[in-house]
């Protein structure tokens, strides 16, 4: 399954009343459509400047991790019902000792696409192989700087030479293995300019798709600085630059075509709430959602799920705003 031409094909579809019809029949006829986004451990290694982990009276609320069993019992609920599982969502899943594990039991309940988020520090080849073993599709590694003095200035207690490494390690098992490589490129105004020299110091052959995001205001984080109408002059340009590179090395770009206003609404992301499903030690889905004793399918039925998804069907774009307002992503494919 192509993730990326999932993307691209609710871009290209304007009409949110075919997309909720889509979605109120996959439901229906039993189907999967979920994209389930698992933190199994409430901790990071590292303390970005852009993310609520510099937030120290946040911190304290994140503890827990799942039991093996009790990860048995998530997959049982709904995994049956996930398009895609990915692992790690605001947290860092290689803290959780038992990663492959995880990676089979999606895999055991034929999870089309299974995809780590990880800020790569902890990984070696080796587990690397382990998780390929497994069945992962997808490592997305989230990057914050291009240079050594600008990815660890952002991405605190971060080590360049080991992030490296295990780039390193990506173009080696490519060889062997059939995966993809993910950079989440998270800019602000300071780091933006040098994403034009970014394949200077990352091999091209090593990833295959390269996200670039606008910071986003995520709580108390240290860094501050979410004005970007300083770049947005120079954005077309540097993008425009970026998205030759991308086609040279055969890799596949994610960005907004434009640096988006804050009164944007994006139209793409309207069935974001409604496929999205968040899941940690503290959270599942939906409060209320007694995960340990139901199935999806058994809550979705008591709340109603199915004649939500058919009434927005008919309800207007205003009416249904999203709540997480996602950014529009041109996906360019070469």
């Amino acid at each position: 399954m192509n993730i990326y031409k999932l993307l691209q094909l609710n871009r290209k579809i304007k009409s949110h009343r075919v997309k909720f019809m889509g979605l109120y029949l996959l439901h229906k006829l039993n189907k999967r459509y979920l994209a389930v986004n698992l933190d199994p451990v409430l901790a990071c290694n590292l303390r970005c400047k852009m993310c609520y982990f510099t937030d120290a009276d946040y911190v304290k609320t994140l503890k827990g991790q799942f039991k093996e069993e009790e990860l048995e019992q998530v997959a049982k609920a709904i995994f049956k019902r996930a398009l895609k599982l990915q692992i790690g969502c605001g947290t860092e899943p290689t803290l959780y000792k038992n990663l492959p594990k995880i990676v089979a039991l999606g895999k055991q309940y034929q999870v089309p696409y299974i995809s780590i988020t990880t800020n790569a520090n902890l990984l070696t080849e080796d587990s690397i192989k382990e998780l390929l073993d497994a069945g992962l599709n997808e490592f997305t590694i989230s990057l914050h700087g291009v240079t050594k003095e600008s990815y660890e200035g952002f991405m605190k207690k971060a080590n360049y030479e080991k992030f490296h490494e295990a780039f390193k390690a990506f173009a080696k098992l490519k060889k062997s293995y059939d995966f993809k490589v993910r950079i989440n490129y998270t800019f602000n105004k300071d780091n933006f300019h040098e994403l034009t020299h970014l394949f200077k110091h990352f091999d091209g052959q090593s990833f295959d798709v390269l996200q670039i995001r606008p910071i986003q205001k995520i709580g108390n984080t240290e860094y501050q600085e979410f004005d970007l109408d300083v770049l947005r002059k120079d954005y077309p340009n540097i993008i425009g630059q970026i998205r030759t590179n991308c086609k040279a090395n055969n890799i596949v770009l994610l960005a907004p075509d434009q640096i988006p206003s804050k009164e944007s609404i994006n139209d793409s992301s309207l069935i974001f709430d409604y496929t999205f499903c968040y899941v940690s030690p503290q959270k599942f889905w939906k409060n209320g959602f007694q995960w340990r004793e139901e199935s999806f399918n058994e809550y979705s039925k008591k709340i109603g799920w199915e004649k939500q998804l058919f009434s927005n069907i008919f309800k207007s774009k205003k009416t249904l705003k999203s709540l997480s307002n996602r950014l529009n992503y041109e996906v360019d494919f070469n």
